[in-house]
């Protein structure tokens, strides 16, 4: 992105976040929202891939001219982004991918990252039974890694939904390509790899990719991988298992086995992608469809809207503080049940269906109180009926037919384990501390998690990864989102919905708007720089929040919406981050 562009961009966004304390102009009031300035959508008629990195984006539009799907797109926007956004894009990851097509089916694919089975539930307490810090721990290193789910993961994607028009070698060759010929460096990419340099300078493979061999990358740099491109090469020759099976996963092996990892040739042999059925739920008569567990997203954000639902938020104001305030009770509240009754559900009893449960939200509801906020010492897990990174990115595509996939996938901390295998160009994930490492304990995003996300060989961690559709009272499709951030993607995709729906903003509007943030524990509301008026910053105190001292942005969602009266795709990217969507 240009300078310009990002003064641009930058500005939109200022003005956006400063709405709630400008004067607002004649007209500009409508449904209790200020009518601020802000990007309009990129607007197409027949293809839209919007996502992190615009090369990737580009990938994607291209299979879509060439007679692609929107699945077909999305398999190469993954790939080129492992090359494109090294932060989280990934061969060394997983995540989940939601597929609707255009006959109104939907589906998820669950490529998460599983345990390999040395893993067990103390493998990460040290003698005294406290948590590993560093080297042998959850977070850096080669023990952190879970085995990777994103090449399993796309290859089912491509079997079952496909177009059929393209090879999975002609889809994985755009990021084939940019990886051997490279390309110019962003500065937003050369910034995160020197932020990152004192854990990627511990390992020889990952200085010489990312840091070029301690002598670090500057923005404009032309970056090669050829280690990766020749990992892409294979893949195209051998197909998926290559990387399961093949030379791939004998190097992967070999390099952990030398130094002490726990992933192994079996466990890598042994890897499965899985379909599961979403979760649906309904807010305001329009049908959410998200990701069932292992990610906890889709059953906390239905909870969490099923509560507010009984709340008039367009009357309350879309800058309000009731409006931060209703909403911080409702994520509060679903967070103490995420803690508790979360997990990988091939292994535990989750019960989902009394989450999701809109008797239960009116139960949870009534222990909402106006005038003053809970805390979380007295809101605990409720009793449903049945009881039992931020580095993450996320793209959203829409094919000419109106089949949609959203899609979220992980290294689970920037740069993951910080670990590139030898021989492959592979940066492998982190993923392993996004289980209860030791429960009752905060993970790296301060998460409280509970047994039934205890560390178990060949178990999936829980996630908070919500790609979601919504459709309009006819059925149809009328938008796509996610986001990346850890637990704050929850709540990013709740408010963006709450934005669309309740306050009429378009796709656009509804991502750049500010955001809030609260998970149960710690108890504290976290908000945006700019993000809200001195007065409500001081009425919702009043009522006795506590709003943490540093505020901070939160996701870089990225979502696509179909216009009602046109069809006309409108793409939008997260002002917090660098993509741009891409149509045609």
């Amino acid at each position: 992105m240009s300078a310009k562009h990002l003064f641009i961009r930058l500005l939109l966004v200022t003005v956006f976040f400063f709405a709630p304390i400008m004067p607002t102009w004649q007209g500009a009031r409508e449904s209790g929202v200020a009518r601020a300035a802000s990007r309009e959508p990129v607007r197409a008629r027949h293809g839209m891939v919007a996502s992190t990195s615009r090369l990737a984006s580009q990938a994607g539009v291209e299979v879509l001219r060439r007679g692609g799907n929107a699945v077909d797109a999305a398999i190469a926007v993954a790939f080129a982004l492992a090359v494109t956004y090294p932060a989280a894009g990934n061969l060394g990851g997983g995540g989940f991918m939601m597929i609707r097509p255009r006959d109104g089916r939907a589906t998820a694919i669950d490529y998460r990252e599983m345990a390999p089975a040395a893993a067990n539930r103390n493998v990460y307490l040290d003698e005294r039974g406290e948590l590993k810090k560093g080297e042998g721990g959850s977070l850096v290193g080669y023990r952190a890694p879970g085995v990777p789910g994103t090449v399993a993961g796309m290859a089912l994607a491509l079997r079952k939904y496909g177009s059929g028009k393209l090879t999975w070698a002609q889809l994985i060759e755009p990021a084939r390509r940019l990886a051997a010929e490279g390309f110019a460096l962003p500065y937003s990419t050369a910034r995160g790899m020197k932020g990152n340099a004192d854990e990627l300078g511990l390992y020889p493979e990952s200085k010489k990719v990312y840091l070029n061999g301690g002598r670090f990358w500057n923005e404009g740099d032309v970056w090669r991988q050829p280690e990766l491109a020749a990992t892409f090469a294979r893949l195209q020759r051998f197909g998926a298992r290559e990387f399961y099976e093949g030379q791939t996963a004998r190097l992967i092996a070999a390099d952990m086995r030398a130094h002490g990892g726990l992933i192994t040739r079996e466990d890598m042999k042994g890897y499965v992608a899985k379909e599961r059925e979403p979760l649906r739920g309904t807010y305001r008569g329009f049908e959410v469809i998200s990701m069932p567990p292992p990610s906890s997203g889709g059953a906390v954000l239905i909870e969490m809207l099923n509560i507010l639902e009984g709340f008039d938020l367009r009357h309350l104001g879309a800058s309000a503080s009731e409006r931060y305030h209703v909403e911080t009770e409702a994520m509060r509240r679903a967070f103490a049940d995420r803690a508790e009754y979360m997990g990988d559900a091939d292994f535990v009893s989750v019960p989902v269906a009394g989450l999701v449960d809109k008797a239960y939200a009116e139960r949870l509801r009534k222990g909402i109180k106006m005038e003053r906020a809970s805390t979380s010492a007295e809101v605990k897990a409720g009793r449903p009926t049945g009881a039992e990174s931020e580095e993450t990115t996320h793209f959203t595509v829409v094919d000419a037919e109106g089949n949609c996939v959203s899609n979220t996938y992980t290294l689970n901390d920037s740069y993951g384990s910080k670990v590139v295998m030898k021989g492959t160009g592979v940066l492998m994930n982190d993923e392993m501390d996004d289980f209860a490492a030791k429960p009752g304990t905060p993970n790296m995003f301060g998460l409280i998690q509970g047994e039934r996300n205890a560390v178990a060989p060949r178990k999936r961690p829980l996630s908070a990864m919500t790609p979601t559709f919504v459709l309009r009272k006819d059925g149809s499709l009328w938008f796509a989102v996610g986001s990346p951030g850890g637990p704050t993607i929850i709540n990013t995709v709740l408010q963006i919905i709450i934005n669309v729906i309740d306050f009429d903003m378009n796709i656009q509007q509804a991502i750049d708007a500010p955001r809030i943030h609260h998970q149960w524990l710690p108890d504290e509301l976290v908000y945006e720089p700019y993000g809200m008026s001195a007065d409500t910053f001081r009425a919702l105190e009043e009522r006795g929040h506590k709003l943490n001292a540093k505020p901070r942005y939160m996701g870089d969602a990225q979502g696509i919406m179909i216009e009602e009266k046109t069809g006309v795709r409108l793409g939008a990217s997260d002002p917090r981050g660098s993509g741009e969507p891409v149509g045609y």
